[in-house]
């Protein structure tokens, strides 16, 4: 544990900070599982729900610095490439 006041306010912005990310990343995993399961299941109205709503949290995760730009866009392609193939 760190001595320095300004090092232990730090450490306990980091676990909120590391928390918050944890359940971001949860929400993208998902959304991007629902995506997955309406594909499998050959469902084009939910599916294309759910590439909607997946593709408008990778884009909060990427503003809020969780995912990076590139990373959201190779998985917004990978998943609407998957619909687009309904």
């Amino acid at each position: 544990m760190a001595n320095i006041k300004s090092q232990k306010k730090r450490i306990l912005t980091n676990e909120k900070a590391r928390l918050r990310n944890a359940a971001i990343k949860s929400e993208l995993k998902t959304a991007i599982r629902s995506v997955n399961v309406a594909v499998a299941a050959s469902d084009k109205d939910a599916a294309g729900t759910a590439l909607a709503a997946a593709s408008r949290k990778l884009d909060k995760a990427v503003s809020k610095g969780v995912v990076h730009k590139n990373n959201a866009a190779n998985r917004k392609s990978a998943i609407s490439k998957k619909v687009g193939a309904l």
